[in-house]
């Protein structure tokens, strides 16, 4: 199945969820991301459906291991293109917004070559700026 800019968001908010809060239920989804519950259980159901997350008894979302993988990389993709347009001087408001529109268009090839330009250029600096290794691939929802 293949996911649209919207579901990779979900996954991305799930992801990001999980690492503040460790259990993560679908209201908090719609705080986090500014959308209804009634649009994130819309968003659930699809995403279930392409085995990307599953909800347990207790109604806690948990990233299937292809929607965790989904979810770290455009999440490594959102560091990184936020980063580099604030460090080119855009505003981190604006920068974040834009970032999250350029993680949905961008192929793999060529985000993993301008990953590979960045580190080449700043040789001890972590391209994402969120302490992980880098690691550009090919999309696994394909």
């Amino acid at each position: 199945m293949k996911l649209h800019a919207s579901g990779e968001d979900y996954l991305e908010a799930v992801l990001v969820l999980q690492k503040e809060k460790g259990m993560v239920r679908s209201v908090d989804v719609a705080r986090h991301m500014g959308v209804s519950k009634p649009s994130v259980c819309h968003a659930v159901s699809t995403l279930k459906e392409g085995g990307f997350l599953t909800m347990d008894g207790d109604f806690f979302l948990r990233l299937t291991d292809v929607g965790r993988e989904v979810a770290e990389q455009t999440y490594e993709k959102h560091c990184f293109f936020t980063r580099l347009l604030v460090e080119a001087g855009v505003d981190p408001k604006t920068a974040e917004q834009d970032a999250c529109r350029m993680e949905h268009v961008i192929s793999p090839e060529s985000f993993q070559k301008l990953a590979e330009l960045y580190q080449k250029a700043h040789p001890n600096t972590d391209p994402t700026g969120d302490g992980r290794q880098f690691h550009a691939k090919t999309d696994p929802a394909d």
